[in-house]
C-alpha cells in the first residue's frame, strides 16, 4: 500500500514538472540568436584552422612525391561581428513640405 502511495505522490510531482514554460522574452530570443551566431562563426573558424592544417600536411606529403600538386586556398572567416536581424539601421527620409509650399511658423 505504501508503494502505491509513494508512486502516486511521485507521479503528482512529476506532472507539475511537465507544465508548459512561458514563451521566451525578446531579450532571451536576442541572446539565443547571438549565441547561435557565435556558434556558427566558431564552426567557420574551426573549419578554417582544419583546412590550414590539412593543407600544411598535404604540402609536406606532396613535396616528397615526384609531382607537387596545388592545394585549394582556405578562406579566413575574419573576426566575429554580430548584426542583429531586427536592427537594420535605416535613415528616415525628411518629411515632405506642406501642400501649399508654405512653412509653418
Amino acid at each position: 500500500m505504501k508503494a502505491i502511495a509513494v508512486f502516486l505522490a511521485a507521479f503528482a510531482l512529476s506532472v507539475s514538472a511537465l507544465a508548459k514554460l512561458p514563451a521566451p522574452s525578446d531579450e532571451a530570443k536576442a541572446k539565443a540568436a547571438e549565441a547561435a551566431a557565435k556558434a556558427a562563426h566558431a564552426g567557420k573558424v574551426d573549419a578554417f584552422l582544419l583546412c590550414k592544417s590539412q593543407n600544411r600536411i598535404a604540402t609536406q606529403y606532396r613535396s616528397k612525391s615526384a609531382k607537387p600538386v596545388e592545394t585549394p586556398s582556405c578562406t579566413d572567416p575574419g573576426p566575429f561581428v554580430y548584426k542583429p536581424a531586427g536592427s537594420a539601421t535605416t535613415v528616415a527620409a525628411p518629411a515632405a513640405p506642406a501642400a501649399g509650399g508654405k512653412k509653418a511658423k
